[in-house]
């Protein structure tokens, strides 16, 4: 039953996907909401769930060539660790620094260790796409993200 990657990974998804489905079950309704929160949580959710379901009927058998594919280099995993590492402390600094300086920082730190060595097109991507985000949020959408530590 458990003889392939991918029915392991299926299995993996469905406890995942379970998990999600019911916490956005728990998500308070709207009474003069036409379309509530919590119909794209529950759509992905049940979206999952099923490609996961297909992914374990699926009867395909692995290759040898498949399995050296799922060997990682050692660098790459720490690439990730790294990725990670940056996106939770994001995550932290995001309401005590705001949306604006975060971001910049962020995507500057990300792009450069990606490899991405222009300064001048990284720095400006970076300084023009929170600034724009931010300001088509809060100004046009009136949906208001943290502005930490700026004035505006």
């Amino acid at each position: 039953m458990f003889k392939t990657m991918d029915r392991k990974l299926s299995l993996i998804c469905i406890a995942i996907a379970t998990c999600y489905l019911f916490l956005s079950y728990r998500l308070p309704e709207y009474p003069y909401a036409i379309m509530d929160a919590d119909v794209i949580p529950k759509g992905l959710g049940f979206l999952l769930v099923i490609l996961a379901f297909l992914l374990f009927l699926q009867n395909k058998q692995e290759t040898e060539q498949e399995r050296e594919k799922r060997n990682v280099d050692p660098k790459e995993i720490r690439m990730l660790l790294v990725v990670l590492i940056i996106i939770i402390i994001y995550i932290f600094l995001l309401e005590i620094i705001g949306f604006v300086i975060n971001t910049f920082l962020f995507l500057l730190v990300l792009i450069r260790l990606l490899g991405y060595k222009k300064w001048l097109s990284n720095t400006l991507v970076s300084i023009i796409l929170p600034i724009v985000i931010y300001f088509a949020f809060n100004y046009l959408l009136k949906i208001y993200l943290p502005q930490g530590i700026l004035p505006f």
